[in-house]
């Protein structure tokens, strides 16, 4: 968790001439980049990232293996949601309709010692890419608190000691190549002919975007309008929901519940 701002923090924002509606715009960027669903929503304030953080350090402690599912839960509400991560109720709604997890408390949590030390632990460690693979390619950042990893970086480390790392946005072939390094063992899956084994194996949903990439080979650029169709055709056949998302949509198996919501009276209690 790279912990980007603290509750106590946030008038840098301002100083940097960021706005609510420019963080909107930044948001409409990403989303004609990538492909991901997103719902610029009309903040009036500013949250820290701190809280978050903190709830995906939470579940990683209490209830491990549900970090994952909490992470990507917080990312999709706040993408397509009014959320703000300093609210604990509007927190305690998205966490809560996540299976695995206690939301109360996982709440409770948030300020928990052990939780803020290992939370630190992680923001520190973010901040050594100094003199790394992800540095050369000029893929770090440095804010004056440390050289940091950007998101989405990932550092693959095997049993034995070896390190290898894909920072910051990297095509899918460079964490093919990583894989293929450390472990030349493995058995490489191919693209499935059918799209409904992606459902089943990522049990929690896949988005337009994220089916297309799969569904490509390494070296061609994703068809996201072959994987809609895909994924539509299973729809009309019963064997998928398609769960309106943003400007977009998550897709799952029947009777898979669809992405984080905030409730209208909980949304207008945190604006």
């Amino acid at each position: 968790m790279i912990g980007l701002s603290e509750d106590d923090d946030l008038d840098r924002y301002a100083k940097m001439g960021f706005t609510p509606l420019r963080g909107a715009l930044g948001e409409l960027q990403f989303r004609n980049r990538y492909g991901m669903p997103f719902a610029p929503a009309r903040r009036t304030t500013f949250a820290a990232s701190s809280p978050a953080c903190r709830a995906v350090v939470a579940a990683r402690r209490e209830w491990p293996g549900s970090e994952r599912a909490v992470f990507r839960a917080l990312q999709l509400a706040h993408f397509n949601t009014p959320l703000l991560w300093g609210d604990p109720e509007q927190l305690r709604e998205i966490l809560s309709q996540v299976d695995g997890v206690d939301a109360d408390r996982l709440v409770e949590l948030l300020d928990d010692d052990e939780v803020v030390a290992e939370y630190q632990a992680d923001k520190a460690r973010a901040r050594t890419a100094a003199g790394s693979p992800t540095e050369l390619q000029g893929k770090a950042a440095d804010n004056g608190d440390g050289v940091r990893y950007t998101a989405p970086s990932v550092i693959f480390e095997t049993a034995d000691g070896r390190v290898l790392e894909a920072g910051g946005f990297q095509p899918a072939a460079a964490y093919d190549v990583v894989i293929a390094n450390l472990d030349p063992t493995l058995s490489r899956q191919g693209v499935p002919e059918d799209v409904g084994e992606l459902l089943d194996y990522f049990s929690y949903g896949l988005t337009t975007a994220e089916v297309a990439a799969v569904l490509t080979a390494s070296n061609d650029e994703p068809d996201r309008a072959a994987a809609e169709k895909a994924l539509l055709a299973l729809v009309f056949d019963g064997a998928a929901e398609r769960h309106p998302l943003g400007d977009d949509a998550l897709w799952t198996r029947p009777g898979v519940p669809g992405p984080p919501r905030l409730s209208a009276g909980t949304a207008a209690v945190g604006a």
